[in-house]
């Protein structure tokens, strides 16, 4: 039984108010976010108030939804009407949205309690968390080493028992990344199954926001809830109705590995990764190896286009409409790029100057033109490949968690960490990561079923399988609250 399902039936079954679990977790929050650092701003008053009206359903008699009174929490790059939301950058210190973003207007709507916003890559630039303005979220496993980017603070606050589901989202592995470093579920959907109306832009053809939880069942029933077609998002198309079919056998499904997500990475992860596809074989599936060798071009050509979707899309922050604005200028051009400098981290910058680059006269042909060519072809790659499989099972990350401090050191060699997360995005497929492992200091391992565009329900349900088979991978840690 996944969290979700087990808070539902101690709130129904009278055993607990939801005044009395948020208090709870409200608690955790408080003892516990010193050293993890997974939440940036914590939503008190918001959270009582949703939490007092669970009740009153409850003492009337009334029904509850299975989202009803789950404490849960929001990346900071959602928009919430009133609560201030930074995208944990210093260029949009004191700004509160006057409009809800889509995916929390729903969960909103259910009576889902909002515990806070949680912390991540400033902009969801980046692989660690470390690029916030706040510093970065540490790993519920080990707090020496980081909870992974760019939604690092959903998966601690997730792994370390602060919140019962969170809301991620995904560019290059943002969700997938620190769900595989912290030990939890993470599902980036296809792109266009959530709205992204209220997600403060990063890369508009990349950005897709997805649950992250603790368990199979949950990750499916939020995104069940989540992905609603949506008239203010253009690229919205719905989804959902993945939680009836968890249950199905996966006898016969053909489960395929592309020789090319095994390359470069770490022996400890490939040996927990090839060991899960001799349990999908005994659980009667087939496993297809085959070759994928445009995947050495996806990487490139996620850069080029991420960085050339931020350039644009970061233009807006010139200090004059809200967040941060520079103390001294002379004119309104110098006070743009003072507010600039001063109000962007290094990391956000870099990536800004590169889109800016690709994007101008004289390399728009050679660079960005280029990428979005080979972009189709992996595509097609990608589709010619599900002829022969119905899911392809890769690792999520080369490695798992780094210790902090690592990717401030070497930042390209941090580019490579999303190696095995940024095809998906590139394609606009579907995938989860789920805990399969651990390394020799304890860490966790993820592996990622990638399926074809909108095969949510196919993916959660090998996933589901997979964690039937192998609860011994879904391990707790010594945080938050215990249910």
């Amino acid at each position: 039984m996944g969290t979700i399902a087990k808070i539902h039936d101690m709130l129904v079954g009278r055993e607990v108010s939801c005044t009395e679990l948020t208090q709870q977790y409200l608690g955790a929050i408080e003892s516990a976010n010193g050293e993890l650092n997974a939440y940036v701003t914590v939503t008190p008053d918001e959270a009582m108030k949703t939490a007092a009206a669970v009740d009153q359903k409850l003492a009337a008699g009334e029904e509850i939804g299975m989202l009803e009174g789950v404490p849960m929490t929001l990346k900071d790059n959602m928009s919430t009407k009133g609560i201030e939301t930074t995208c944990c950058s210093k260029i949009l210190t004191g700004y509160k949205p006057i409009y809800d973003a889509t995916v929390w207007e729903i969960l909103k709507s259910q009576n889902s309690v909002l515990l806070g916003k949680t912390n991540m890559d400033e902009f969801a630039m980046g692989s660690s968390c470390e690029n916030s303005c706040f510093g970065g979220a540490m790993n519920p496993f080990d707090t020496a080493h980081v909870a992974g980017g760019s939604s690092g603070g959903g998966a601690s606050a997730v792994g370390g028992n602060l919140a019962a589901f969170a809301l991620g989202s995904d560019t290059g592995g943002s969700i997938r990344q620190p769900a595989s470093f912290c030990g939890v579920v993470g599902l980036k959907p296809t792109y266009g199954a959530v709205s992204r109306y209220g997600l403060i832009a990063y890369a508009s053809s990349l950005d897709q926001i997805g649950p992250i939880a603790k368990s199979v069942e949950d990750a499916s029933l939020v995104f069940d809830a989540i992905a609603k077609q949506d008239k203010r998002d253009s690229t919205s198309k719905g989804g959902g109705n993945t939680y009836a079919s968890l249950q199905n056998d996966i006898k016969g499904m053909k489960i395929g590995i592309a020789r090319e997500y095994l390359d470069g990475v770490r022996d400890d992860v490939r040996e927990a990764v090839l060991a899960a596809a001799e349990v999908y074989k005994s659980l009667g599936a087939e496993i297809i190896c085959f070759d994928l060798p445009i995947l050495k071009f996806a990487l490139p050509v996620y850069y080029i286009i991420a960085c050339a979707e931020a350039s644009s899309n970061l233009g807006r922050y010139d200090g004059i409409r809200y967040g941060y604005k520079t103390a001294q200028y002379n004119g309104t051009h110098d006070m743009i790029c003072r507010t600039r400098s001063e109000g962007f981290g290094e990391e956000v910058k870099r990536r800004i100057l590169l889109g800016t680059y690709v994007l101008s006269a004289g390399y728009y042909d050679a660079y960005y033109k280029k990428a979005q060519n080979l972009r189709g072809t992996i595509i097609s790659a990608f589709n010619k490949a599900f002829e022969q499989c119905d899911v392809i099972l890769a690792p999520t990350v080369p490695m798992t968690a780094f210790e902090k401090g690592h990717a401030t050191s070497d930042p390209i060699e941090t580019y490579l960490t999303d190696i095995c997360t940024v095809p998906v995005n590139i394609a606009g497929l579907p995938a989860v990561s789920v805990p399969c492992g651990f390394n020799a200091k304890g860490m966790p391992i993820g592996m990622q079923l990638i399926g074809r565009s909108f095969g949510e329900a196919t993916i959660l349900n090998a996933a589901y399988r997979w964690q039937q088979a192998a609860p011994e991978k879904f391990t707790d840690t010594k945080w938050g609250v215990k249910l």
